[in-house]
């Protein structure tokens, strides 16, 4: 057997969970290796997860995506890299049902820069491959054998099909170029410095706030599980006696229900398992069970060191001991997290305290510097639309709930002072409540067009072009006054519009520019896009709140419209951002109401004298310069991700007739 010995290893994505691992072994127990990791710092990577070798004099940090061709080749060059352990992935199977271009985009094509910049540069003489045990799909439940390293690949969902993906470049790079590959596929990992959306951080998080643990499906899945630590070793034992051109299984025969795992830790946390564990939807598909045959890896000397129990335990303590290491991951312990795969943009630095310390908050930042989390990792918001009602009220309710934020100075259509504001707020997320729709209304637009075009497309796309080279979400308050009931969505029929559906009405100028930048901004994928419908609040003294309108209106239309209730819809824009949600989302509360459902609740609640008088769509035209959008919006799509949500009629009630019934009372 031949042992390798590196001298310059680059270790792709080690402020996550398993690299963080072995970058810090290998940093320790190698002094004389230089250990240079590369890492974008996505949602789930943490630099304090390499304080361990922070101050190492071999050990170097660099933020960067390896979908950069221009940086990867700068890095091997100048760094003499000899040797890659690549384990930069989107790996969370949850996301890749939501977020599957992502996953495309970081595992393949990723890997494929890698690749080719190995092949170009010339001088890697080791090229490991991190994948997963996944990629040999479900294996049989009264399988005694596991999957051997020759077993064919039958990957069940976008995570695992992606990484069999880069195992098929890997694989073809080693036998076109030559390229000098290794391959891992291994078994589940748990321990310290996970981010919590796997299922035993997640599990041991809620249990120690006294949640129940969530379950997808009846729990009856196997899974097998390593500790962190014992995988470190493997890819120690890999790196210097792995052979070229092999595949290595990283597994273990202990198996584990997922269900049992549940109990385990209901167990360390003296809770009982019939009351605080909830069983929950399942996923699209759930794999019944993986497992591996791991005689190969066995056979150069590895073996499993950390018993279940002792392992459950170390990664309860830490997890006691560090609540906060990855901040508010309210988003990542839903029973079904989908956060979005791209950096954020708060930023941290190496200025702190050690492991379980409190940690003060981030000041500036230097790329090329390690740096570390605030003590919370906070969010902080930008918003764009101060003197709007939405960005007005966006900014009371990041008071309410203890949000930094920041209101933006810049025009949208100009990139260099939008890029001004994201460096001095140096925001999380960016919203976007800023645009034209009239003074008062919208036939002022008709009358405007330059500027309604220059605010609500050339600025909207503007500021989604920033925010996305700075990796930035941005939540667009958007409209759904750009569809018009038609043969397939007929008025009254209950059948609303989807987030799909291509937009139909081009009566107004307004519209016209909101539906050409919608369509515009299914090219980001930083983008999330709300489409709110004729906004309701509490403050019927406000003149832009439609009820309001309508009743100091001489004659009204009487057609059911979809509409958003602010008071309980436009907080679930914030969860959105904390969630990372993006894509189009009808932003009103589900079902219609006409305008005389609203007038007669008005009358009820509010001033049993009101009158009002109808007229029709024909009349209407008569007094208004532009044609008006009337439409049901389908919100089954907020609806599933918010459950709570309530229907339109119950919202007026709740939040706008009952409060104004009592202060009319007082």
């Amino acid at each position: 057997m031949t042992s390798y010995t590196p001298k310059n290893i680059l270790i792709t994505g080690a402020a996550g969970f398993i690299a963080c691992h072995v970058a810090n072994r290998l940093t320790r127990n190698f002094t004389e290796y230089k250990i240079v990791v590369l890492d974008k710092l996505d949602y789930c990577s943490n630099l304090k997860n390499l304080l361990p070798s922070k101050s190492a004099p071999n050990f170097k940090f660099v933020q960067g995506d390896i979908a950069s061709a221009d940086l990867v080749n700068h890095l091997l060059i100048t760094e003499s890299i000899d040797t890659i352990m690549h384990f930069a992935a989107q790996t969370h199977v949850d996301n890749s049902f939501g977020n599957s271009f992502e996953f495309t985009k970081n595992n393949i094509y990723g890997t494929h820069v890698l690749l080719e910049a190995c092949r170009v540069t010339g001088q890697i003489r080791r090229f490991i491959h991190v994948s997963t045990d996944e990629v040999y799909g479900e294996t049989d439940e009264d399988a005694v054998v596991g999957n051997h390293e020759a077993s064919q690949l039958l990957p069940t969902n976008p995570y695992s099909a992606t990484k069999a993906g880069a195992e098929m470049l890997v694989m073809a790079y080693g036998r076109s170029y030559g390229l000098p590959v290794i391959t891992t596929r291994g078994n589940n990992v748990y321990g310290p410095n996970q981010y919590p959306e796997k299922s035993i951080p997640k599990f041991i998080l809620l249990a120690m706030a006294g949640k129940p643990l969530p379950i997808h499906g009846d729990g009856c899945n196997v899974r097998s599980y390593l500790y962190c630590e014992d995988v470190a070793e493997a890819f120690e034992v890999i790196l210097h006696q792995g052979e070229v051109g092999h595949v290595y299984n990283i597994g273990t025969k202990k198996e584990r229900r997922v269900i049992d795992v549940a109990k385990d830790i209901c167990k360390l946390f003296s809770m009982n398992p019939e009351i605080s564990i909830q069983f929950v939807e399942n996923r699209p598909f759930n794999d019944q069970r993986y497992f591996l045959d791991d005689e190969k890896l066995k056979n150069l000397g590895w073996s499993e060191r950390t018993s279940w129990e002792e392992g459950l335990k170390r990664t309860m303590e830490w997890y006691v001991k560090n609540p906060d290491w990855w901040g508010d991951v309210s988003g990542a312990l839903l029973p079904h997290p989908r956060m979005l795969m791209m950096a954020g943009g708060v930023e941290r630095h190496y200025d702190g305290p050690e492991e379980g310390e409190a940690l003060p908050l981030p000041s500036n930042s230097d790329q090329t510097n390690m740096a570390v989390s605030g003590e919370k990792p906070s969010f902080k918001f930008l918003i764009y639309g101060r003197s709007g009602w939405i960005g007005g009220l966006l900014g009371k309710l990041c008071k309410m709930q203890g949000i930094p934020f920041e209101y933006g100075r810049g025009r949208l259509e100009d990139r260099s002072q939008l890029l001004a504001d994201i460096a001095n707020v140096k925001p999380t997320h960016v919203f976007n409540a800023a645009g034209v729709t009239g003074r008062p209304n919208v036939d002022w637009c008709e009358s405007h067009k330059t500027e309604t075009i220059r605010t609500n497309v050339a600025g909207t796309l503007t500021l989604a072009d920033v925010c996305r080279e700075r990796r930035l979400l941005v939540i667009n308050f958007a409209t759904g006054c750009i569809f018009e009931y038609d043969a397939s969505h007929p008025e009254g029929s209950g059948i609303g519009f989807k987030e799909e559906d291509k937009p139909n009405f081009t009566g107004s100028f307004y519209s016209k520019t909101k539906a050409m930048v919608e369509e515009l901004l299914k090219e980001y994928d930083n983008v999330c896009t709300l489409r709110v419908r004729m906004p309701i609040s509490s403050d019927l003294n406000n003149p832009r709140n439609f009820i309001t309108k309508i009743s100091r209106y001489n004659k009204v239309v009487n057609i059911p419209n979809s509409m958003t209730v602010l008071d309980e819809v436009l907080p679930v824009s914030i969860e959105m951002a904390k969630r990372n949600l993006r894509g189009i989302w009808n932003f009103t509360n589900p079902g219609a109401v006409s305008h005389n459902e609203i007038l007669e609740m008005y009358k009820s609640y509010i001033d049993p004298d009101f009158q009002w008088v109808n007229f029709t769509l024909e009349e209407q035209a008569q007094v208004i310069v532009a044609p008006r959008s009337n439409n049901e919006l389908d919100a089954t799509k907020l609806k599933n991700e918010f459950p709570d949500l309530l229907s339109i009629k119950d919202s007026l009630i709740k939040y706008v007739f009952e409060p104004n019934k009592k202060n009319v009372t007082e």
